[in-house]
């Protein structure tokens, strides 16, 4: 099964939990429940399911489809499927472009896996005692400053990566996301409990599903869009990559649909794990990723059992931080395993040890390098720039483009055949819903 190696997922539970775990990265965990209540609650979750409904499941179907029909990396994969409807081998640029879009995020993504690290550190060891917001605030700042902290808790975090990828699919990746990602949802859970019975529940509850449709607007939709289309993991080559070890009869409409549904459950999970802490202790909403790192010590500090909370809520985040490392940098080892014709093990020791001399220049870029510019952005703003802004929705514009018009019916249909009674709404809506609205995202991210 070209760069698979004959690699198949054992069974369905380890490639849903694979594929959960890429999808579920840093930005559900404070994004989704933030651009929640500034959309209008509840008025935006709906929005939010119809797209991840109409947008996020026929992406998803349309990566796993070209992977599993390709069977190797992504530009492999694309080139094969292209061959195979009689359209040029060229279309592997596409893959390319998401194996590229991978090894992008995961320079600067590997950064903020560090930090989570060592706040977890800083968790066992203090929990949090005596933080106010100043504290919290010169800490962060403290880290940002502390290029070797920084340096040495990135290497670690990507020793984790490198060791769970070396190790294969089966030993490796199931072997980690299938203990992982349970503990991640059991974690979830139970800090939602917690946050029950230690205030701001409800402030929370209302704040997520109570519908305020005068704040629905344009703007409204397209949040929902992109919400949809990003935090799917679509774009990335990570689940066509996941697609190539697929075997023939696992259902694509099923699998894609559990994902996502687990995706957008963890979204809202969430919220109950970030925001009651928030509303309890007046602290500021919208923190963005600062709300992890400046705005919950301070209320750890403050809650009862807040110093267990702590070090639980930074090892649920460390798991989803890790196990998306290992979904981008899975698409980058395997391209690297084919196109070079060398060992696994060979492969991922290149990719994950490139990937850290870059993320040194993303450390050194918060402080000693960061009025190094070009086109008036830092190393990190242009990383973020790239694949945010041109890299990801161009990818997953162009996949949905081939897979929709170019790809042969019988191909994609010969992929859906155990659900053949979704192929057409699957095809519908990939040529008449995701495209233009993909478009619509890498135009506005343009200009």
């Amino acid at each position: 099964m070209g760069s698979a190696g004959n690699a198949v997922w054992s069974n369905r539970f380890a490639f849903v939990m694979a594929s959960v775990g890429f999808a579920v990265g840093l930005g559900n965990i404070w994004r989704f429940p933030y651009v929640t209540g500034e959309n209008g609650g509840s008025a935006f979750v709906a929005i939010y399911l119809l797209c991840t409904l109409s947008i996020g499941i026929p992406c998803l179907m349309a990566e796993l489809i070209v992977g599993r029909r390709g069977g190797g990396s992504p530009p492999r994969s694309m080139a094969m499927v292209a061959r195979q409807s009689d359209r040029s081998a060229n279309w592997m640029i596409v893959g390319g472009m998401g194996v590229l879009t991978a090894y992008t995020i995961a320079i600067t993504y590997a950064v903020v896996v560090g930090w989570v690290l060592w706040y977890l550190g800083r968790a066992l060891m203090t929990g949090f005692v005596g933080f106010d917001t100043g504290v919290a605030d010169s800490t962060f700042a403290g880290l940002l400053g502390d290029n070797q902290s920084m340096v040495i808790w990135t290497l670690i975090g990507n020793l984790i990566v490198g060791c769970i990828i070396y190790a294969g699919i089966t030993a490796g990746i199931e072997r980690a996301v299938t203990i992982m990602m349970p503990l991640m949802f059991t974690l979830l859970i139970g800090l939602s409990i917690y946050n029950y019975f230690a205030g701001g529940f409800y402030e929370t509850l209302q704040w997520l599903f109570t519908p305020d449709f005068s704040k629905v607007t344009g703007a409204t939709f397209l949040a929902a869009v992109g919400q949809a289309f990003f935090s799917i993991g679509v774009g990335m080559g990570g689940m066509m990559t996941y697609g190539a070890y697929l075997p023939r009869d696992f259902s694509i409409a099923k699998g894609a649909a559990t994902i996502v549904m687990a995706d957008t459950l963890v979204a809202l999970l969430a919220g109950f794990v970030v925001f009651p802490a928030v509303f309890h202790f007046g602290l500021d909403m919208a923190g963005g990723p600062g709300l992890i790192f400046q705005t919950l010590p301070v209320a750890f500090a403050q809650m009862p059992g807040g110093g267990i909370f702590s070090v639980l809520f930074f090892i649920m985040l460390a798991v989803a931080g890790i196990t998306s490392m290992v979904g981008l940098l899975e698409s980058v080892t395997s391209w690297t395993q084919e196109r070079l014709d060398i060992s696994r093990q060979r492969s991922t020791l290149l990719v994950v040890g490139s990937v850290t001399c870059f993320s040194v220049v993303s450390v050194l870029s918060y402080n000693i390098w960061e009025d190094y510019r070009l086109l008036g952005m830092n190393f990190n703003e242009l990383t973020e720039a790239l694949y945010d802004k041109v890299l990801l929705p161009l990818a997953g514009l162009l996949v949905a483009l081939f897979t929709g018009w170019f790809m042969h019916r019988e191909h994609s249909e010969d992929e859906l055949r155990d659900d053949l009674r979704w192929f057409g709404l699957w095809r519908g809506l990939t040529r008449w819903i995701v495209v233009p609205a993909v478009a619509l995202i890498l135009i506005k991210g343009l200009f």
